[in-house]
């Protein structure tokens, strides 16, 4: 399953609440969006890779003199702008059949198992997926701002979306240019493909595949250093 990577890296992470954004920011030896490429740089079908940057970054030039083979394309004012514009860049050597992967800058425990699964799940897809996790714990509906409780919800049949996100570059690229058009903003790439009436594949991951959104979530990274970057290495 060859297949070109996306790296959406333009955000500011204002939730993570520091002066270096979350992608950037130190993790065991190198940053967090090095460890979210470290899967991909190992897999010889990872035709290339877009990491698409704010056009004032002054973080990327250091980490890109380590991975001089990544391209870098200027982001957007949203993900789906950054996520478009690094589509717009390989329209001229893809064809519309082929896989683009669209992975989260701050997701560093991404294991090199559920890459295979989704090589395993969507290589004869005529659409695409992406890697979610089925809902195990108990949802709840809050209500005004001393955040009661209005309503438990059914969690049947609910999963959280994670990234990668894997789509036919003929599927997707459509999708985002007719969802922005629309001044429609998707929060990721499958809510833009299932808006051009298309229904993406849902692969079970690990529960591990965390997104550091907080200061609180790169703690809980740093605490599983042992566990999935190792397996990265392995």
């Amino acid at each position: 399953m060859r297949y070109h990577l996306i790296i959406p890296a333009a955000g500011s992470g204002r939730r993570f609440a520091a002066s270096t954004p979350k992608q950037y920011a130190p993790l065991s030896g190198s940053t967090v969006i090095e460890h979210a490429l470290a899967s991909f740089e190992a897999d010889s079908e990872c035709a290339d890779i877009t990491v698409a940057i704010s056009a004032d970054d002054a973080h990327w030039p250091a980490v890109g003199m380590r991975h001089p083979h990544i391209r870098t394309v200027n982001g957007g004012e949203q993900r789906a702008h950054s996520v478009r514009n690094a589509l717009r860049v390989l329209a001229s050597h893809v064809s519309a059949a082929d896989w683009v992967f669209v992975h989260d800058a701050a997701r560093p425990c991404f294991a090199r198992e559920d890459l295979a699964r989704l090589k395993q799940s969507l290589g004869e897809h005529p659409i695409g997926g992406l890697l979610a996790v089925p809902l195990a714990d108990t949802l709840k509906r809050g209500t005004g701002e001393s955040a009661e409780v209005e309503a438990t919800l059914d969690r049947d049949g609910l999963w959280r979306a994670a990234t990668p996100q894997v789509f036919r570059f003929g599927v997707l690229l459509p999708a985002l240019e007719a969802a922005l058009e629309a001044n429609r903003l998707p929060t990721d790439e499958s809510q833009a493909v299932e808006w051009a009436g298309h229904r993406p594949c849902l692969v079970a991951g690990r529960a591990d595949n965390i997104k550091v959104t907080t200061p609180d979530d790169l703690d809980v990274v740093i605490g599983h250093t042992v566990g999935p970057f190792q397996r990265l290495r392995d």
